[in-house]
Protein backbone atom coordinates (compact mmCIF):
# COMPACT_ATOMS: atom_id res chain seq x y z
CA UNK A 1 0.00 0.00 0.00
CA UNK A 2 1.42 3.45 -0.91
CA UNK A 3 0.09 6.36 0.63
CA UNK A 4 1.15 9.91 -1.36
CA UNK A 5 1.24 13.29 -0.50
CA UNK A 6 -1.35 15.67 -1.81
CA UNK A 7 1.03 18.14 -3.63
CA UNK A 8 4.57 18.46 -5.72
CA UNK A 9 7.27 20.87 -4.73
CA UNK A 10 9.82 22.62 -6.47
CA UNK A 11 13.03 21.00 -6.48
CA UNK A 12 15.21 21.28 -3.29
CA UNK A 13 17.15 23.88 -4.99
CA UNK A 14 14.66 25.39 -6.56
CA UNK A 15 13.26 29.29 -6.26
CA UNK A 16 10.27 28.45 -4.52
CA UNK A 17 9.50 27.37 -0.77
CA UNK A 18 8.13 24.16 0.43
CA UNK A 19 3.97 24.35 0.03
CA UNK A 20 1.79 25.12 3.18
CA UNK A 21 -0.73 23.38 4.33
CA UNK A 22 -4.28 24.66 3.62
CA UNK A 23 -5.56 27.06 6.79
CA UNK A 24 -2.37 25.89 8.17
CA UNK A 25 -4.51 22.30 9.62
CA UNK A 26 -3.05 19.26 10.10
CA UNK A 27 -3.34 16.62 7.70
CA UNK A 28 -3.94 12.71 8.47
CA UNK A 29 -1.56 10.42 6.04
CA UNK A 30 -1.59 7.32 7.19
CA UNK A 31 -3.19 5.29 10.62
CA UNK A 32 -0.81 1.93 10.87
CA UNK A 33 -3.03 -1.15 11.72
CA UNK A 34 -0.70 -1.21 14.99
CA UNK A 35 -2.22 2.57 15.94
CA UNK A 36 0.40 5.24 14.78
CA UNK A 37 -0.90 8.07 13.31
CA UNK A 38 1.21 9.74 10.78
CA UNK A 39 0.32 13.25 9.94
CA UNK A 40 2.00 16.14 7.65
CA UNK A 41 1.50 19.57 9.94
CA UNK A 42 3.05 22.44 9.16
CA UNK A 43 6.40 22.20 7.88
CA UNK A 44 6.65 18.96 9.97
CA UNK A 45 5.92 14.88 9.14
CA UNK A 46 4.90 13.73 13.00
CA UNK A 47 4.41 9.92 14.06
CA UNK A 48 2.21 9.97 16.62
CA UNK A 49 3.32 6.81 18.78
CA UNK A 50 0.91 4.74 21.01
CA UNK A 51 1.90 3.75 24.42
CA UNK A 52 4.37 0.72 24.30
CA UNK A 53 6.53 1.78 21.68
CA UNK A 54 10.65 1.16 21.39
CA UNK A 55 12.47 3.67 19.66
CA UNK A 56 15.60 3.95 18.08
CA UNK A 57 16.72 7.47 16.78
CA UNK A 58 19.84 9.44 14.96
CA UNK A 59 18.61 12.75 16.93
CA UNK A 60 20.70 14.81 19.02
CA UNK A 61 16.85 15.45 21.19
CA UNK A 62 16.31 11.65 22.92
CA UNK A 63 18.31 10.17 20.63
CA UNK A 64 19.45 6.53 21.00
CA UNK A 65 17.39 3.66 22.47
CA UNK A 66 14.29 4.94 24.41
CA UNK A 67 11.02 3.07 25.81
CA UNK A 68 8.86 6.50 26.91
CA UNK A 69 8.68 8.62 23.39
CA UNK A 70 5.13 10.14 22.44
CA UNK A 71 5.78 11.43 18.77
CA UNK A 72 8.66 11.49 16.80
CA UNK A 73 9.18 14.20 14.29
CA UNK A 74 10.33 15.09 10.34
CA UNK A 75 10.69 18.80 9.91
CA UNK A 76 11.74 21.19 6.96
CA UNK A 77 14.80 23.32 8.14
CA UNK A 78 13.59 27.04 6.67
CA UNK A 79 15.51 28.06 3.53
CA UNK A 80 18.48 30.52 4.39
CA UNK A 81 19.36 28.60 7.57
CA UNK A 82 23.26 27.53 7.10
CA UNK A 83 23.79 27.29 11.05
CA UNK A 84 22.78 26.14 13.96
CA UNK A 85 23.03 29.86 15.27
CA UNK A 86 20.65 31.22 13.35
CA UNK A 87 17.74 28.80 14.42
CA UNK A 88 15.46 29.76 16.79
CA UNK A 89 17.14 28.97 20.37
CA UNK A 90 20.55 29.30 18.32
CA UNK A 91 21.39 25.32 18.91
CA UNK A 92 19.51 22.21 17.14
CA UNK A 93 18.49 20.92 20.33
CA UNK A 94 17.13 24.18 21.61
CA UNK A 95 15.67 24.25 17.92
CA UNK A 96 13.80 21.06 18.09
CA UNK A 97 12.26 21.70 21.66
CA UNK A 98 10.96 24.66 19.79
CA UNK A 99 9.39 22.66 17.01
CA UNK A 100 8.08 20.08 19.81
CA UNK A 101 6.28 22.86 21.20
CA UNK A 102 4.78 24.04 18.00
CA UNK A 103 3.62 20.74 16.89
CA UNK A 104 2.06 20.74 20.69
CA UNK A 105 4.40 17.90 21.35
CA UNK A 106 6.13 17.30 24.95
CA UNK A 107 10.16 18.39 24.28
CA UNK A 108 10.66 15.26 26.82
CA UNK A 109 8.76 12.67 25.06
CA UNK A 110 9.33 13.64 21.40
CA UNK A 111 12.81 13.11 19.34
CA UNK A 112 13.04 15.01 15.88
CA UNK A 113 14.87 14.16 12.43
CA UNK A 114 15.74 17.04 10.57
CA UNK A 115 16.28 18.03 6.45
CA UNK A 116 15.95 20.46 3.97
CA UNK A 117 13.37 18.46 1.80
CA UNK A 118 10.16 19.81 2.20
CA UNK A 119 6.98 17.97 3.62
CA UNK A 120 4.60 17.92 0.94
CA UNK A 121 7.57 15.25 -0.89
CA UNK A 122 7.11 12.38 1.58
CA UNK A 123 6.61 8.92 0.39
CA UNK A 124 4.97 6.53 2.79
CA UNK A 125 4.97 2.61 1.89
CA UNK A 126 3.45 0.01 4.00
CA UNK A 127 3.88 -3.93 3.19
CA UNK A 128 2.74 -6.96 5.62
CA UNK A 129 2.89 -10.61 5.79
CA UNK A 130 1.32 -13.07 8.38
CA UNK A 131 0.04 -10.00 11.00
CA UNK A 132 3.38 -7.68 10.89
CA UNK A 133 3.15 -4.49 9.51
CA UNK A 134 6.28 -2.59 8.16
CA UNK A 135 5.40 1.07 7.05
CA UNK A 136 9.03 3.41 5.76
CA UNK A 137 8.16 7.37 5.86
CA UNK A 138 10.79 8.70 4.08
CA UNK A 139 11.82 12.52 2.62
CA UNK A 140 14.60 12.86 0.66
CA UNK A 141 17.17 15.43 -1.91
CA UNK A 142 20.47 15.06 -2.52
CA UNK A 143 21.18 16.86 -5.22
CA UNK A 144 23.46 19.07 -3.46
CA UNK A 145 24.78 16.90 -0.42
CA UNK A 146 24.75 13.45 -2.26
CA UNK A 147 27.86 11.87 -1.14
CA UNK A 148 29.86 8.40 -1.14
CA UNK A 149 31.29 6.93 2.10
CA UNK A 150 34.78 8.18 2.36
CA UNK A 151 34.25 10.87 -0.04
CA UNK A 152 36.74 14.67 1.59
CA UNK A 153 34.99 15.73 4.30
CA UNK A 154 32.84 19.34 4.24
CA UNK A 155 33.77 20.35 7.60
CA UNK A 156 35.60 19.30 10.99
CA UNK A 157 33.23 19.63 14.27
CA UNK A 158 34.82 21.62 16.99
CA UNK A 159 33.08 22.77 19.95
CA UNK A 160 29.70 21.91 18.83
CA UNK A 161 29.36 24.26 15.94
CA UNK A 162 29.02 23.21 11.96
CA UNK A 163 27.17 24.39 8.93
CA UNK A 164 23.94 23.25 7.56
CA UNK A 165 24.17 21.19 4.02
CA UNK A 166 20.94 21.08 2.21
CA UNK A 167 19.79 17.84 1.09
CA UNK A 168 19.10 14.73 3.37
CA UNK A 169 17.27 11.47 3.48
CA UNK A 170 15.39 11.13 6.29
CA UNK A 171 13.75 7.18 7.13
CA UNK A 172 11.25 6.51 9.90
CA UNK A 173 10.02 2.88 9.82
CA UNK A 174 7.73 1.90 11.84
CA UNK A 175 7.48 -2.00 12.67
CA UNK A 176 4.64 -3.75 14.09
CA UNK A 177 5.96 -6.44 16.24
CA UNK A 178 8.37 -6.59 19.50
CA UNK A 179 11.98 -6.44 18.73
CA UNK A 180 15.01 -6.54 20.95
CA UNK A 181 17.17 -3.59 21.17
CA UNK A 182 19.84 -5.44 19.37
CA UNK A 183 17.22 -6.23 16.37
CA UNK A 184 16.31 -2.48 16.48
CA UNK A 185 19.90 -1.52 15.58
CA UNK A 186 20.19 -4.38 12.95
CA UNK A 187 17.39 -2.99 11.38
CA UNK A 188 18.82 0.28 11.09
CA UNK A 189 21.44 -1.01 8.96
CA UNK A 190 18.94 -3.36 6.73
CA UNK A 191 17.08 0.37 5.91
CA UNK A 192 20.44 1.97 4.64
CA UNK A 193 21.54 -1.39 2.48
CA UNK A 194 17.73 -0.67 0.73
CA UNK A 195 18.63 3.24 1.07
CA UNK A 196 22.14 3.11 -0.75
CA UNK A 197 20.41 0.29 -2.83
CA UNK A 198 17.64 2.72 -4.31
CA UNK A 199 20.83 5.54 -4.75
CA UNK A 200 22.89 2.59 -6.88
CA UNK A 201 20.03 1.96 -8.77
CA UNK A 202 19.58 5.71 -10.13
CA UNK A 203 23.46 5.74 -10.20
CA UNK A 204 23.10 8.78 -8.48
CA UNK A 205 26.04 10.95 -8.10
CA UNK A 206 28.49 11.89 -5.16
CA UNK A 207 28.66 16.08 -5.20
CA UNK A 208 32.09 15.47 -3.65
CA UNK A 209 33.52 13.36 -5.80
CA UNK A 210 33.16 10.78 -8.53
CA UNK A 211 31.52 8.40 -7.28
CA UNK A 212 28.20 7.06 -6.99
CA UNK A 213 26.15 8.32 -4.06
CA UNK A 214 25.91 5.55 -1.20
CA UNK A 215 23.37 8.28 0.82
CA UNK A 216 23.63 12.26 1.73
CA UNK A 217 25.74 13.44 4.67
CA UNK A 218 23.14 14.66 6.61
CA UNK A 219 20.61 11.68 6.45
CA UNK A 220 18.92 10.13 9.70
CA UNK A 221 16.75 7.72 10.74
CA UNK A 222 14.31 6.69 13.15
CA UNK A 223 12.75 3.22 14.07
CA UNK A 224 9.88 2.26 15.68
CA UNK A 225 8.77 -0.94 17.72
CA UNK A 226 6.14 -2.31 19.61
CA UNK A 227 6.39 -3.86 22.54
CA UNK A 228 2.73 -4.62 22.99
CA UNK A 229 2.50 -6.77 20.13
CA UNK A 230 2.10 -10.20 20.72
CA UNK A 231 4.60 -11.18 17.57
CA UNK A 232 7.99 -11.37 18.94
CA UNK A 233 10.88 -11.11 16.01
CA UNK A 234 14.68 -10.87 16.51
CA UNK A 235 15.78 -11.06 13.24
CA UNK A 236 15.71 -7.91 11.29
CA UNK A 237 18.66 -9.01 8.63
CA UNK A 238 18.25 -9.34 5.02
CA UNK A 239 17.61 -13.46 5.26
CA UNK A 240 14.19 -12.91 7.38
CA UNK A 241 10.49 -12.15 5.87
CA UNK A 242 10.62 -9.52 8.38
CA UNK A 243 14.44 -7.63 6.55
CA UNK A 244 12.88 -8.25 3.56
CA UNK A 245 9.99 -6.10 4.32
CA UNK A 246 12.20 -3.94 5.82
CA UNK A 247 14.29 -3.71 2.33
CA UNK A 248 11.18 -3.15 -0.07
CA UNK A 249 9.68 -0.41 2.05
CA UNK A 250 12.71 1.72 2.35
CA UNK A 251 13.57 0.88 -1.37
CA UNK A 252 10.26 1.66 -2.44
CA UNK A 253 9.66 4.92 -0.47
CA UNK A 254 13.59 5.99 -1.12
CA UNK A 255 12.59 6.17 -4.43
CA UNK A 256 9.58 7.76 -4.38
CA UNK A 257 11.06 10.22 -2.16
CA UNK A 258 13.36 11.74 -4.32
CA UNK A 259 11.19 11.80 -7.57
CA UNK A 260 9.33 13.99 -5.64
CA UNK A 261 12.09 16.02 -3.88
CA UNK A 262 14.32 16.39 -6.58
CA UNK A 263 13.15 14.77 -10.03
CA UNK A 264 15.24 11.92 -9.77
CA UNK A 265 13.88 8.89 -12.04
CA UNK A 266 15.06 6.46 -13.92
CA UNK A 267 14.17 8.71 -17.19
CA UNK A 268 16.10 11.49 -15.82
CA UNK A 269 18.95 9.43 -15.91
CA UNK A 270 18.30 8.44 -18.98
CA UNK A 271 20.83 10.58 -20.60
CA UNK A 272 24.60 11.03 -21.39
CA UNK A 273 24.98 14.19 -20.31
CA UNK A 274 23.16 13.73 -16.51
CA UNK A 275 25.61 10.55 -16.21
CA UNK A 276 28.90 12.12 -17.26
CA UNK A 277 27.79 14.74 -14.59
CA UNK A 278 29.65 13.44 -11.61
CA UNK A 279 33.25 13.73 -13.94
CA UNK A 280 32.69 17.46 -13.90
CA UNK A 281 31.95 17.32 -17.57
CA UNK A 282 29.45 19.22 -18.45
CA UNK A 283 28.38 21.32 -22.12
CA UNK A 284 30.56 23.88 -22.05
CA UNK A 285 33.25 21.18 -22.09
CA UNK A 286 31.39 19.92 -24.95
CA UNK A 287 31.32 22.61 -26.54
CA UNK A 288 35.12 23.67 -25.88
CA UNK A 289 36.45 20.60 -27.64
CA UNK A 290 33.55 20.95 -31.03
CA UNK A 291 34.56 24.08 -31.67
CA UNK A 292 37.57 22.72 -32.74
CA UNK A 293 37.04 20.18 -34.93
CA UNK A 294 35.72 20.19 -38.41
CA UNK A 295 32.33 21.45 -39.14
CA UNK A 296 30.09 24.48 -38.76
CA UNK A 297 30.56 26.05 -35.62
CA UNK A 298 27.44 27.27 -34.44
CA UNK A 299 26.93 26.77 -30.83
CA UNK A 300 23.35 26.97 -30.76
CA UNK A 301 22.82 24.52 -33.05
CA UNK A 302 25.28 22.25 -31.69
CA UNK A 303 24.04 21.99 -28.14
CA UNK A 304 20.63 21.61 -29.60
CA UNK A 305 21.74 18.20 -30.96
CA UNK A 306 24.12 17.48 -28.14
CA UNK A 307 21.26 17.40 -26.02
CA UNK A 308 18.96 15.43 -28.70
CA UNK A 309 21.93 12.85 -29.14
CA UNK A 310 22.19 12.33 -25.61
CA UNK A 311 19.00 10.92 -24.85
CA UNK A 312 19.67 8.45 -27.62
CA UNK A 313 19.19 5.10 -25.70
CA UNK A 314 22.05 3.18 -27.54
CA UNK A 315 23.88 6.12 -26.60
CA UNK A 316 23.28 5.88 -22.98
CA UNK A 317 24.24 2.31 -22.80
CA UNK A 318 27.77 2.69 -23.92
CA UNK A 319 28.01 5.66 -21.88
CA UNK A 320 27.31 3.32 -19.40
CA UNK A 321 29.45 0.65 -20.15
CA UNK A 322 32.25 3.07 -20.50
CA UNK A 323 31.88 4.53 -17.24
CA UNK A 324 31.63 1.61 -15.25
CA UNK A 325 35.10 0.53 -16.77
CA UNK A 326 36.13 4.28 -15.28
CA UNK A 327 34.71 2.91 -12.15
CA UNK A 328 36.51 -0.58 -12.22
CA UNK A 329 39.90 0.81 -13.01
CA UNK A 330 39.42 2.87 -9.84
CA UNK A 331 38.62 -0.47 -7.85
CA UNK A 332 41.51 -1.91 -8.84
CA UNK A 333 39.27 -4.54 -10.19
CA UNK A 334 40.07 -4.29 -14.09
CA UNK A 335 44.02 -3.06 -14.82
CA UNK A 336 44.10 -0.03 -16.43
CA UNK A 337 45.58 -0.67 -19.71
CA UNK A 338 43.03 -3.89 -20.26
CA UNK A 339 40.06 -1.11 -19.25
CA UNK A 340 41.69 1.42 -22.02
CA UNK A 341 41.34 -0.97 -24.70
CA UNK A 342 37.90 -2.23 -24.34
CA UNK A 343 36.83 1.68 -23.66
CA UNK A 344 38.47 2.02 -27.25
CA UNK A 345 37.03 -1.01 -28.68
CA UNK A 346 33.05 0.33 -27.43
CA UNK A 347 33.99 3.79 -28.81
CA UNK A 348 35.02 2.51 -32.24
CA UNK A 349 31.35 0.81 -32.32
CA UNK A 350 29.30 3.87 -31.61
CA UNK A 351 29.18 4.90 -35.62
CA UNK A 352 27.45 1.39 -36.68
CA UNK A 353 25.64 1.62 -33.62
CA UNK A 354 24.06 5.09 -34.31
CA UNK A 355 23.44 4.28 -37.85
CA UNK A 356 26.26 7.45 -38.14
CA UNK A 357 26.38 8.67 -42.04
CA UNK A 358 29.44 10.34 -42.12
CA UNK A 359 32.99 8.11 -41.88
CA UNK A 360 34.70 8.83 -38.21
CA UNK A 361 38.39 9.66 -38.41
CA UNK A 362 39.53 8.09 -35.43
CA UNK A 363 43.27 8.38 -35.77
CA UNK A 364 42.62 12.39 -35.12
CA UNK A 365 39.71 11.93 -32.39
CA UNK A 366 41.24 9.22 -30.20
CA UNK A 367 44.55 9.65 -28.41
CA UNK A 368 46.10 5.88 -26.80
CA UNK A 369 48.06 8.51 -23.91
CA UNK A 370 44.67 10.43 -23.46
CA UNK A 371 42.19 8.89 -20.25
CA UNK A 372 38.65 7.15 -21.14
CA UNK A 373 37.12 10.34 -20.68
CA UNK A 374 38.82 12.66 -22.70
CA UNK A 375 38.67 10.18 -25.97
CA UNK A 376 34.74 9.58 -24.93
CA UNK A 377 34.00 13.07 -25.21
CA UNK A 378 36.18 14.17 -28.24
CA UNK A 379 34.59 11.07 -30.54
CA UNK A 380 31.07 11.93 -29.07
CA UNK A 381 31.22 15.72 -29.84
CA UNK A 382 32.38 14.71 -33.07
CA UNK A 383 29.16 12.64 -33.95
CA UNK A 384 26.55 15.21 -32.13
CA UNK A 385 28.54 17.89 -34.50
CA UNK A 386 29.15 15.88 -37.70
CA UNK A 387 27.98 12.36 -37.91
CA UNK A 388 24.43 12.51 -38.68
CA UNK A 389 23.84 9.57 -36.82
CA UNK A 390 19.48 8.90 -37.79
CA UNK A 391 17.51 8.96 -34.53
CA UNK A 392 18.91 10.79 -32.75
CA UNK A 393 16.76 10.95 -29.57
CA UNK A 394 15.72 7.11 -30.28
CA UNK A 395 13.04 4.93 -28.59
Amino acid sequence: MVKDSEKRSEKESGSKDCLPLPDEESVLLLETSGGEKVYRSFDSIVVALPDGRSTLTTSWVNGGYREDLQAIFNHHVPRGKHSPKELEGGSIPAYLEFISNNLGLDPERSSGLLTAACMENVAIVTRSFRGVEVTAIVTGGIEVNGGRVGDPASYYQEDGTYQFIQGTINTILVIGANLPAYSMTRAVVTATEAKTAALQQLVAPSRHSQGIATGSGTDMIAIVADRTSSISLTDTGKHSKLGEMIGLCVLEATLKALERQSDLTPLYQRDMMVRLERFGIDEAMYWKAASKMEGQNRKGIFLKTLRDFSKNPSLVGSTAAILHIVDEISWDLIPETAGKKTAISIMKSLPDLLKCKEPVPFDYLLDEKGTIIENWINITAWLAKNGKCSGIAGK
